[in-house]
């Protein structure tokens, strides 16, 4: 599958746009990142977060550096078939990131099937 980088964005927005607002309210100091792969260069990873989950913060205040939740273009491609496909991985893929910035682990989000 093909998409530029900004129609996947924007896809990308309108998926964390669709998310409920219970689940988003809670993000604080988060920025959404589209990269088009891992740093590695590997097709493996669909998204990355990259912070301190709220269950290991102790002081956490002002001037801190956001959290970032990666979401990466190529990988999510290279698995979807179509639009429709690529806008439910995305949709899962945001959802398992978000879990991590609550604390949840992946066994945890296996658990409940978005590992």
């Amino acid at each position: 599958m093909e998409m530029d980088a900004e129609t996947f964005e924007r896809l990308v927005i309108d998926e964390l746009d669709s998310l409920p607002d219970d689940m988003v309210d809670g993000l604080d100091n988060v920025v959404f990142v589209v990269e088009d792969r891992p740093e590695d260069g590997s097709l493996d990873l669909l998204g990355l977060y990259d912070g301190l989950a709220l269950t290991e913060r102790t002081q956490y205040g002002m001037g801190e550096l956001p959290d970032r939740i990666v979401v990466f273009r190529e990988p999510h491609l290279a698995v979807c078939n179509d639009d429709d496909e690529l806008r439910d991985e995305v949709h899962t893929t945001l959802v398992h990131e978000i879990a991590h910035f609550y604390g949840l682990d992946d066994a945890q989000l296996h658990e409940m099937g978005w590992a």
